[in-house]
């Protein structure tokens, strides 16, 4: 990242935050049809189209204008798209919107010589816009979303019902503070045989794998094998493709040449000698974003992860680091990354990482976190318990992402902290 770009993510324009407010306001207040048409007349059509709101529009004219629009005006317009999307993707009547909203900035038209200046210049400034790696990921998400919403839905369940599935919830959301010693003991008791269940229809499906392609290779070498494996079904709710790859990231060396288990021993062993709380948190950030696709750690996740370290117990910092200021940095790292509290259930961070990083990555994420300071597993559990208490009575088919890191998550805590013997899985790798 160039200084000018690390400067200009550390500060918003004045002019660029009165666009994220207006958008943000009638996001809130306008139905998806209404709200596109808005977008349209602002961003599309320019200064032909009697914007209703003067002062925006002529916000939006500064910063076409700016001498550093043709490198900042990408991020301002993808962070515009963003926080309509973000909205939209929360409720499912409104999910159809997206595909329209993405669409409609490649679909412009071309403008003829009687246009004004400043509509050419935006014109030209979201076309730049449509070459970029935000624009792909948009339209990644708009594909995902148009495939979700052509789908038939009767076969669609509430997220409720998968609480079974996913073991490391129980003790949040089947238990209160006045539950029974007896109903603790039942709950916990369910809460290992499912867990030693799930790992063993895990196990049991890796094999099969293995020797799938095991056979596959022999059949490539002598076409007269007659080699017939019994099936075993896939034990989450993952497609096959996703699991894989999945589980290659969790048990594999998807950290440069190490594995998660193999970064945190040696960011561990490391951080034994650093001499102050301050030092701790510097190696912690670059422990952190190793691995992050520079191209979106470096537009705006990286900043404010920095950010967010820079200002965590920032009293401390002249101490030395303790398994108590590691246990503190880490809850509050996993209230910013995924969710604060049932009364704050705001995740526009995690849905962010999701949306730019994938699931499985997001969650190698937090999975970095657990395994440097293994106390605070549960702690990220309750995290998630939160998400699923407030998308339970949602069909699954509306928070898909929601059922994926709950998967993944399972997947991740099964291989690094359960008894899944999965070490067949490098004949695959």
């Amino acid at each position: 990242m160039t200084h000018h770009q690390n400067s200009y993510l550390r500060q918003t324009k004045p002019e660029a935050q009165r666009l994220y407010d207006h958008l943000l306001y009638h996001v809130r207040h306008e139905s998806p049809d209404k709200l596109i048409e808005r977008f349209s007349c602002l961003f599309i059509d320019g200064v032909e189209c009697d914007y209703i709101d003067a002062d925006v529009q002529d916000a939006l004219r500064v910063l076409v204008y700016g001498k550093e629009a043709k490198e900042e005006f990408k991020y301002i317009l993808n962070r515009c798209c963003h926080i309509i999307i973000n909205h939209w993707q929360m409720r499912s009547q409104l999910q159809a919107a997206i595909p329209h909203l993405v669409d409609l900035l490649c679909s412009q038209s071309t403008l003829s010589p009687g246009h004004s200046r400043y509509s050419q210049k935006l014109r030209f400034l979201i076309r730049d816009f449509t070459t970029t790696e935000q624009y792909l990921t948009l339209q990644r998400l708009a594909k995902v979303i148009e495939q979700q919403t052509a789908e038939n839905n009767q076969g669609s369940q509430q997220v409720g019902v998968l609480i079974s599935r996913y073991p490391y919830l129980y003790e949040h959301c089947l238990l209160s503070e006045d539950s029974s010693h007896e109903h603790q003991q039942t709950v916990r008791q369910v809460q290992s045989e499912v867990q030693k269940r799930f790992e063993v229809d895990l196990s049991r499906y890796v094999t099969y794998q293995v020797r799938l392609a095991k056979v596959a290779r022999q059949r490539r070498l002598n076409q007269n094998s007659r080699r017939v494996i019994i099936p075993v079904d896939n034990p989450t709710l993952l497609e096959e493709k996703e699991l894989a790859c999945s589980l290659k990231h969790f048990i594999g060396r998807s950290q440069g040449n190490k594995t998660y288990h193999d970064l945190a021993q040696s960011f561990i062993t490391h951080t034994q000698r650093i001499p102050s709380y301050r030092s701790f948190k510097n190696e912690l950030y670059e422990y952190l974003t190793y691995g992050i696709d520079t191209t979106y750690g470096n537009r705006n996740f990286n900043e404010r992860l920095h950010q967010q370290l820079k200002i965590t117990l920032a009293d401390r910092e002249e101490q030395k680091s303790s398994e108590f200021l590691v246990l503190r940095t880490a809850s509050k790292l996993l209230n910013f990354l995924v969710v604060e509290s049932p009364q704050h259930p705001q995740h526009y961070v995690y849905v962010d990482l999701i949306t730019n990083l994938g699931v499985t990555q997001t969650i190698g994420l937090l999975l970095k976190i657990v395994l440097l300071c293994r106390k605070v597993k549960p702690y990220l559990e309750k995290r998630f318990s939160i998400l699923f208490s407030h998308y339970e009575t949602d069909n699954e088919d509306v928070v898909p992402w929601l059922v994926k890191s709950l998967e993944n998550l399972n997947l991740a805590f099964s291989i690094h902290f359960g008894n899944a013997d999965l070490s067949c899985l490098k004949y695959l790798m």
